[in-house]
């Protein structure tokens, strides 16, 4: 086998001295088995960018960074990406936003990546390509001529059929993706929605082995849930905890971005609910919600920025006291190791998006916790992370009544309750870390017709559509 090829939006860091998020993690051990590269854009746009990948070598892997003129990065990312794609994979038709020269630019953008890539790949390589930002690379690349496997990866959801049907270029769309060897989703209904989506736009026909033939060829289809370093992140946790003020009353914790597709005004609705029907616990526990800034120069995140400032605010004001503040609400990012503490000193953990890939949020939340101790984990139905973690309080976020009472549900658990969840949520998690992901994924690209007992993914309800490397 040659090189790992991994191919992003966002590139790590070209030094290693400020690698975050769980994506790095996963692949570094792959990445420097065989010599590695890491693609991605580079963090700022260049008015005469260079025609070739600029290099830079790391002590473990090497990072190629593609670089954009800043007009073509706005259409292709806050562009097609962000206004067509993130809305339409996210249920919300209704905030798509036309231009034809987004479209053109997210062509134009993966096509030329393509030739840079096509310059450096060798025929044994595997490429793996992450999520929605690229996914016309394996088209453009199999038109020059190259060769080797191609794997695709959507972090984010994928809708039904007929919200698919949403974006202009769906057809386009299908078609792009039907030029991947093998296309890992992270749920079972994503996977069901490919299917369908497939056997509607190109006429395919799922196979026994759960591929599906489409224009003469097999792609093959995997669920494969993404996680977190689960031991790395309990450590985290621990060791800050152990240097931070517990909080005074219990705590509810939301963290997540700034993003209409999280719930929070949902999640603030439910919240204003359960201190209306429960008055016993006003002044007895607080919320904080911490929602880092998010593409602010889109005006549907402006929108959820007024909305969210205005009901923090209304709750505060109808049911806040002078010694009192219901909600505590933080528009900015955080470190990691506080969050961390936090998670563990949080008595509920709020997780509640309308509809996600997975949110890891729901994962780190239950890593952070004291085994002997723990806090109670609410999550939608809507998450990802619900198909496997179902010892959660799980809710519909669309359900104010039903938020109330999962957490007065919460509040008042017994202890013995909350670890029997806890050890059942953790020991999932334990099995099925961050780098068992990137390993499925991997021997199922390299292995494609390698589907045997070893290389289905153990969590509850998996079925025929569910394989994974």
């Amino acid at each position: 086998m040659g090189r790992l090829i991994v191919v992003s939006n966002r590139a790590p860091s070209i030094d290693g001295a400020s690698d975050s998020g769980g994506l790095v993690v996963a692949l570094k051990d792959a990445l420097s088995k065989d010599g590695g590269l890491w693609i991605g854009g580079a963090p700022e746009q260049h008015e005469d960018p260079s025609p070739e990948l600029v290099l830079h070598h790391r002590p473990d892997f090497d990072v190629a960074l593609f670089e954009l003129e800043p007009e073509l990065h706005h259409d292709y990312y806050l562009g097609y990406s962000n206004s067509v794609l993130w809305p339409a994979f996210h249920g919300r038709v209704d905030l798509i936003v036309v231009k034809p020269r987004y479209a053109a630019a997210y062509r134009q953008v993966a096509e030329r990546l393509a030739r840079q890539i096509a310059e450096t790949v060798r025929d044994d390589d595997l490429i793996w390509v992450h999520d929605y930002q690229l996914i016309p690379l394996a088209h453009y690349l199999k038109a020059l001529g190259v060769k080797c496997r191609i794997g695709f990866f959507l972090h984010i959801p994928l809708p039904d059929l007929q919200t698919f049907m949403a974006i202009p270029d769906w057809r386009e769309m299908t078609k792009w993706l039907a030029d991947y060897d093998l296309i890992g989703f992270q749920t079972r209904r994503d996977l069901a929605n490919m299917i369908t989506i497939f056997r509607h736009g190109l006429r395919g026909e799922l196979r026994a082995n759960g591929n599906i033939g489409v224009n003469g060829r097999e792609v093959a289809l995997g669920c494969f849930p993404i996680s977190i370093d689960v031991t790395g992140f309990r450590r985290l946790a621990i060791q800050r905890a152990a240097t931070t003020e517990l909080p005074l009353l219990p705590r509810l914790i939301g963290v997540d971005r700034l993003d209409y597709s999280k719930g929070l005004p949902q999640r603030l609705a439910g919240y204003e609910t359960f201190l209306g029907k429960y008055p016993q616990f006003r002044s007895n526990v607080s919320l904080l919600q911490i929602a880092p800034p998010t593409r602010d120069n889109v005006d549907a995140y402006k929108d959820i920025r007024s909305e969210l400032e205005h009901l923090s605010g209304k709750i505060n004001g109808n049911f806040g006291t002078i010694d009192w503040t219901p909600v505590q609400y933080i528009h900015r990012a955080m470190p990691r190791d506080e969050l961390a503490a936090l998670f563990r000193q949080s008595r509920v953990g709020l997780v509640t998006p309308l509809f996600d890939g997975m949110n890891l949020v729901a994962k780190e939340y239950v890593a952070a916790q004291d085994e002997t101790d723990p806090g109670v984990l609410i999550l939608s139905q809507f998450a990802g992370a619900a198909e496997e973690m179902t010892a959660a309080l799980i809710i519909n976020p669309h359900n104010p009544v039903g938020i109330a009472e999962a957490i007065k549900k919460a509040l008042e658990m017994s202890l013995d309750e909350r670890i029997e969840r806890q050890n059942t949520l953790y020991a999932h998690l334990e099995r099925n870390d961050i780098a068992r992901w990137s390993a499925a994924f991997l021997k199922r690209l390299m292995e494609p017709d390698d589907i045997g007992p070893d290389n289905v993914a153990r969590f509850p309800g998996q079925g025929l559509w569910s394989k994974a490397g």
